[in-house]
Protein backbone atom coordinates (compact mmCIF):
# COMPACT_ATOMS: atom_id res chain seq x y z
CA UNK A 1 0.00 0.00 0.00
CA UNK A 2 2.86 2.18 0.82
CA UNK A 3 4.68 1.46 -2.16
CA UNK A 4 1.28 2.19 -4.40
CA UNK A 5 0.57 5.82 -2.58
CA UNK A 6 4.21 6.43 -3.33
CA UNK A 7 3.62 5.95 -6.88
CA UNK A 8 0.34 7.67 -6.91
CA UNK A 9 1.98 10.50 -5.24
CA UNK A 10 4.44 10.81 -7.51
CA UNK A 11 2.65 10.64 -10.86
CA UNK A 12 0.24 13.51 -9.45
CA UNK A 13 3.23 15.47 -9.30
CA UNK A 14 4.71 14.88 -12.20
CA UNK A 15 0.98 15.84 -14.00
CA UNK A 16 1.08 18.93 -12.06
CA UNK A 17 4.82 19.91 -12.85
CA UNK A 18 3.34 19.13 -16.59
CA UNK A 19 0.39 21.17 -16.19
CA UNK A 20 2.08 23.77 -14.72
CA UNK A 21 4.74 23.95 -17.20
CA UNK A 22 1.82 24.15 -20.50
CA UNK A 23 0.46 26.58 -18.33
CA UNK A 24 3.50 28.88 -18.44
CA UNK A 25 4.72 27.98 -22.03
CA UNK A 26 0.94 29.53 -23.48
CA UNK A 27 1.50 32.23 -21.12
CA UNK A 28 4.43 33.75 -22.20
CA UNK A 29 3.55 32.70 -25.87
CA UNK A 30 0.22 33.64 -25.97
CA UNK A 31 -1.20 35.35 -23.02
CA UNK A 32 1.21 37.97 -22.07
CA UNK A 33 1.62 39.29 -25.91
CA UNK A 34 -2.00 39.52 -26.06
CA UNK A 35 -2.28 41.23 -22.71
CA UNK A 36 0.34 43.87 -24.12
CA UNK A 37 -1.76 44.90 -27.15
CA UNK A 38 -4.66 45.32 -24.57
CA UNK A 39 -1.95 47.61 -22.06
CA UNK A 40 -0.40 49.81 -25.12
CA UNK A 41 -4.11 50.66 -26.12
CA UNK A 42 -5.17 51.32 -22.88
CA UNK A 43 -2.44 54.90 -23.19
CA UNK A 44 -5.04 56.86 -25.11
CA UNK A 45 -8.75 57.55 -24.16
CA UNK A 46 -11.55 55.59 -25.84
CA UNK A 47 -13.15 58.45 -27.95
CA UNK A 48 -9.40 58.69 -29.44
CA UNK A 49 -9.34 54.91 -30.07
CA UNK A 50 -12.15 54.74 -31.59
CA UNK A 51 -11.91 57.64 -33.85
CA UNK A 52 -8.77 55.48 -35.11
CA UNK A 53 -11.06 52.40 -35.44
CA UNK A 54 -13.72 53.87 -37.34
CA UNK A 55 -11.55 56.40 -39.22
CA UNK A 56 -12.83 55.60 -42.79
CA UNK A 57 -9.60 54.49 -44.03
CA UNK A 58 -9.83 51.66 -41.39
CA UNK A 59 -13.14 50.76 -42.34
CA UNK A 60 -12.35 50.35 -45.58
CA UNK A 61 -9.63 48.28 -44.44
CA UNK A 62 -11.80 45.38 -42.50
CA UNK A 63 -14.21 45.74 -45.58
CA UNK A 64 -11.77 44.56 -47.93
CA UNK A 65 -10.06 42.59 -45.04
CA UNK A 66 -13.61 40.24 -44.44
CA UNK A 67 -14.63 40.44 -47.99
CA UNK A 68 -11.74 38.60 -49.37
CA UNK A 69 -10.89 36.43 -47.08
CA UNK A 70 -14.50 35.73 -47.18
CA UNK A 71 -14.70 35.16 -51.08
CA UNK A 72 -11.13 33.37 -50.92
CA UNK A 73 -12.24 31.12 -48.33
CA UNK A 74 -15.69 29.65 -49.98
CA UNK A 75 -13.85 29.46 -53.17
CA UNK A 76 -11.59 26.91 -51.27
CA UNK A 77 -14.11 25.13 -49.81
CA UNK A 78 -15.60 24.24 -53.48
CA UNK A 79 -11.92 23.51 -55.13
CA UNK A 80 -10.71 22.13 -52.17
CA UNK A 81 -13.49 19.28 -51.55
CA UNK A 82 -12.91 19.13 -55.22
CA UNK A 83 -9.22 18.59 -54.77
CA UNK A 84 -9.66 16.17 -52.19
CA UNK A 85 -11.91 13.86 -53.78
CA UNK A 86 -9.41 13.81 -56.59
CA UNK A 87 -6.73 12.81 -54.76
CA UNK A 88 -8.28 10.38 -52.50
CA UNK A 89 -11.26 8.63 -55.17
CA UNK A 90 -8.43 8.31 -58.32
CA UNK A 91 -5.09 7.00 -59.43
CA UNK A 92 -3.06 8.77 -61.47
CA UNK A 93 0.84 9.94 -62.65
CA UNK A 94 1.58 12.62 -60.12
CA UNK A 95 -1.07 11.61 -57.70
CA UNK A 96 1.46 11.32 -54.76
CA UNK A 97 3.49 14.77 -56.22
CA UNK A 98 0.13 16.64 -56.74
CA UNK A 99 -0.91 15.65 -53.25
CA UNK A 100 2.24 17.15 -51.67
CA UNK A 101 2.68 20.50 -53.51
CA UNK A 102 -1.24 21.10 -51.64
CA UNK A 103 1.07 21.94 -48.39
CA UNK A 104 3.12 24.47 -50.42
CA UNK A 105 1.81 27.38 -49.49
CA UNK A 106 2.41 26.06 -45.54
CA UNK A 107 6.49 25.41 -46.59
CA UNK A 108 6.46 28.95 -48.44
CA UNK A 109 7.34 32.23 -47.42
CA UNK A 110 4.81 34.39 -47.95
CA UNK A 111 7.25 36.79 -49.50
CA UNK A 112 8.34 34.13 -52.12
CA UNK A 113 4.79 33.58 -52.21
CA UNK A 114 4.51 37.23 -53.31
CA UNK A 115 7.16 37.81 -55.76
CA UNK A 116 6.39 34.31 -58.04
CA UNK A 117 2.55 35.38 -58.45
CA UNK A 118 4.07 38.87 -59.55
CA UNK A 119 6.37 37.42 -61.81
CA UNK A 120 4.00 35.41 -63.14
CA UNK A 121 0.57 37.31 -63.21
CA UNK A 122 1.30 40.77 -62.79
CA UNK A 123 1.36 43.24 -65.04
CA UNK A 124 4.22 42.14 -67.81
CA UNK A 125 4.08 39.28 -66.08
CA UNK A 126 4.88 35.84 -67.80
CA UNK A 127 1.25 35.55 -68.08
CA UNK A 128 0.23 38.54 -67.03
CA UNK A 129 1.60 40.68 -70.04
CA UNK A 130 -1.67 38.76 -71.91
CA UNK A 131 -4.00 40.83 -70.06
CA UNK A 132 -2.46 44.49 -70.90
CA UNK A 133 -3.88 47.02 -72.52
CA UNK A 134 -3.35 46.58 -76.09
CA UNK A 135 -3.35 43.25 -76.12
CA UNK A 136 -6.21 40.71 -77.78
CA UNK A 137 -6.96 39.06 -74.71
CA UNK A 138 -7.01 42.41 -72.44
CA UNK A 139 -8.95 44.53 -75.14
CA UNK A 140 -11.51 41.98 -75.25
CA UNK A 141 -12.24 41.74 -71.55
CA UNK A 142 -12.42 45.52 -71.43
CA UNK A 143 -14.71 45.47 -73.92
CA UNK A 144 -16.82 43.39 -72.35
CA UNK A 145 -16.83 45.90 -68.94
CA UNK A 146 -14.00 44.20 -67.06
CA UNK A 147 -11.69 46.51 -66.22
CA UNK A 148 -9.41 45.07 -63.59
CA UNK A 149 -8.09 42.02 -65.32
CA UNK A 150 -4.50 42.14 -63.68
CA UNK A 151 -3.29 40.69 -60.39
CA UNK A 152 -1.19 43.22 -59.21
CA UNK A 153 -3.08 46.59 -57.27
CA UNK A 154 -6.38 45.49 -57.77
CA UNK A 155 -9.27 43.53 -55.43
CA UNK A 156 -8.79 40.23 -57.65
CA UNK A 157 -5.22 39.97 -56.67
CA UNK A 158 -6.14 40.47 -52.96
CA UNK A 159 -8.48 37.11 -53.56
CA UNK A 160 -6.29 35.36 -55.35
CA UNK A 161 -3.49 36.28 -52.52
CA UNK A 162 -5.67 34.87 -50.04
CA UNK A 163 -6.79 31.94 -52.29
CA UNK A 164 -3.58 30.60 -52.99
CA UNK A 165 -2.60 30.67 -48.74
CA UNK A 166 -5.58 28.99 -47.36
CA UNK A 167 -5.47 26.31 -50.43
CA UNK A 168 -4.54 23.69 -47.69
CA UNK A 169 -6.84 24.20 -45.11
CA UNK A 170 -10.14 22.65 -46.82
CA UNK A 171 -8.45 19.71 -48.74
CA UNK A 172 -6.41 18.69 -45.58
CA UNK A 173 -9.55 18.72 -43.40
CA UNK A 174 -11.71 17.01 -45.89
CA UNK A 175 -9.42 14.29 -46.92
CA UNK A 176 -8.99 12.19 -43.77
CA UNK A 177 -13.10 12.12 -43.93
CA UNK A 178 -12.96 10.77 -47.59
CA UNK A 179 -10.63 8.63 -46.81
CA UNK A 180 -13.06 6.88 -44.50
CA UNK A 181 -15.96 6.66 -46.17
CA UNK A 182 -16.12 2.84 -46.91
CA UNK A 183 -16.72 2.61 -50.82
CA UNK A 184 -19.43 -0.16 -50.11
CA UNK A 185 -21.32 2.90 -49.06
CA UNK A 186 -21.70 4.46 -52.27
CA UNK A 187 -22.39 0.95 -53.62
CA UNK A 188 -25.48 0.36 -51.51
CA UNK A 189 -26.90 3.05 -52.48
CA UNK A 190 -26.24 2.67 -56.19
CA UNK A 191 -27.98 -0.90 -55.54
CA UNK A 192 -30.83 1.39 -54.47
CA UNK A 193 -31.37 3.07 -57.30
CA UNK A 194 -29.56 6.46 -56.36
CA UNK A 195 -27.47 7.54 -59.48
CA UNK A 196 -24.01 9.81 -58.93
CA UNK A 197 -25.35 13.20 -57.93
CA UNK A 198 -27.69 11.76 -55.35
CA UNK A 199 -24.82 9.63 -53.74
CA UNK A 200 -22.56 12.46 -53.21
CA UNK A 201 -25.53 15.05 -52.21
CA UNK A 202 -27.55 12.21 -49.78
CA UNK A 203 -24.69 10.06 -48.78
CA UNK A 204 -21.23 11.32 -49.13
CA UNK A 205 -22.07 15.16 -48.58
CA UNK A 206 -23.66 15.04 -45.20
CA UNK A 207 -20.61 12.92 -43.83
CA UNK A 208 -18.25 16.02 -45.51
CA UNK A 209 -20.48 19.05 -44.13
CA UNK A 210 -18.47 18.95 -40.77
CA UNK A 211 -14.93 18.98 -42.04
CA UNK A 212 -15.99 21.45 -44.71
CA UNK A 213 -17.45 23.90 -42.56
CA UNK A 214 -14.08 23.59 -40.09
CA UNK A 215 -12.24 23.49 -43.20
CA UNK A 216 -13.95 26.97 -44.31
CA UNK A 217 -13.54 28.50 -41.15
CA UNK A 218 -9.57 27.69 -40.94
CA UNK A 219 -9.37 29.40 -44.52
CA UNK A 220 -11.32 32.47 -43.38
CA UNK A 221 -9.15 33.06 -40.02
CA UNK A 222 -5.58 32.16 -42.06
CA UNK A 223 -6.72 34.79 -45.10
CA UNK A 224 -8.13 37.60 -42.56
CA UNK A 225 -4.14 37.96 -41.04
CA UNK A 226 -2.48 37.26 -44.32
CA UNK A 227 0.33 39.80 -44.81
CA UNK A 228 3.20 38.90 -46.80
CA UNK A 229 2.03 37.67 -50.17
CA UNK A 230 -0.86 40.57 -49.91
CA UNK A 231 1.42 43.40 -49.06
CA UNK A 232 3.44 42.93 -52.53
CA UNK A 233 0.64 41.91 -54.98
CA UNK A 234 -2.11 44.09 -53.61
CA UNK A 235 -0.39 47.55 -54.46
CA UNK A 236 -1.59 48.54 -50.88
CA UNK A 237 -3.92 51.76 -51.97
CA UNK A 238 -5.66 53.30 -49.31
CA UNK A 239 -9.87 52.98 -49.56
CA UNK A 240 -8.97 50.61 -52.67
CA UNK A 241 -6.55 47.95 -51.80
CA UNK A 242 -5.19 48.46 -48.54
CA UNK A 243 -6.06 45.38 -46.22
CA UNK A 244 -6.09 45.78 -42.11
CA UNK A 245 -2.92 44.12 -41.99
CA UNK A 246 -1.01 46.84 -44.18
CA UNK A 247 -3.11 49.64 -42.25
CA UNK A 248 -1.65 48.40 -39.00
CA UNK A 249 1.86 48.09 -40.43
CA UNK A 250 1.44 51.90 -41.46
CA UNK A 251 0.19 52.66 -38.22
CA UNK A 252 3.16 51.71 -36.90
CA UNK A 253 5.66 53.03 -39.59
CA UNK A 254 4.18 56.35 -38.23
CA UNK A 255 5.14 55.66 -34.37
CA UNK A 256 1.65 55.65 -33.64
CA UNK A 257 1.74 52.12 -31.87
CA UNK A 258 -1.71 52.56 -29.57
CA UNK A 259 -3.48 53.51 -32.97
CA UNK A 260 -1.90 49.89 -34.40
CA UNK A 261 -2.70 48.20 -31.12
CA UNK A 262 -6.29 49.23 -31.44
CA UNK A 263 -7.16 48.16 -34.91
CA UNK A 264 -4.89 45.05 -34.34
CA UNK A 265 -7.60 44.56 -31.18
CA UNK A 266 -10.50 44.78 -33.61
CA UNK A 267 -8.48 41.97 -35.73
CA UNK A 268 -7.64 40.34 -32.33
CA UNK A 269 -11.05 40.02 -31.11
CA UNK A 270 -12.76 38.61 -34.63
CA UNK A 271 -10.22 36.33 -34.84
CA UNK A 272 -11.45 35.10 -31.06
CA UNK A 273 -14.98 34.54 -32.74
CA UNK A 274 -13.39 32.50 -35.40
CA UNK A 275 -11.67 30.56 -32.75
CA UNK A 276 -14.94 29.59 -30.75
CA UNK A 277 -17.01 28.94 -34.18
CA UNK A 278 -14.17 26.36 -35.09
CA UNK A 279 -14.18 24.47 -31.90
CA UNK A 280 -17.96 24.59 -31.99
CA UNK A 281 -18.00 23.24 -35.51
CA UNK A 282 -15.27 20.73 -34.52
CA UNK A 283 -17.31 19.82 -31.30
CA UNK A 284 -20.30 19.50 -33.64
CA UNK A 285 -18.38 17.04 -36.15
CA UNK A 286 -17.41 14.79 -33.44
CA UNK A 287 -21.01 14.22 -31.56
CA UNK A 288 -22.15 13.76 -35.66
CA UNK A 289 -19.39 10.87 -36.26
CA UNK A 290 -21.03 9.29 -32.29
Amino acid sequence: MVATSDTLSTQGFHKSLLQGLALTYISFIVLLPLSVIFLEASKRSWQELWQVITAPVAVEAYKLSFGAALLAALINSVFGVILAWILVRYEFPGRRLADGLVDLPFAMPSVVAGIALVSLYGSGGVLGHYLDPGTFLGNSLRSLGIQQVNLTSSVVGVVFAKVFVTLPFVVRTVQPVLMEIEPEVEEAAHILGANAWQTFWRVIFPQLLPAILTGFTLAFARAVGEYGVVLIISGNIPYETMISSVYIYRRLEQYDYSGATAVAIVLLMFSLVILICTNLLQWWSRRYEN
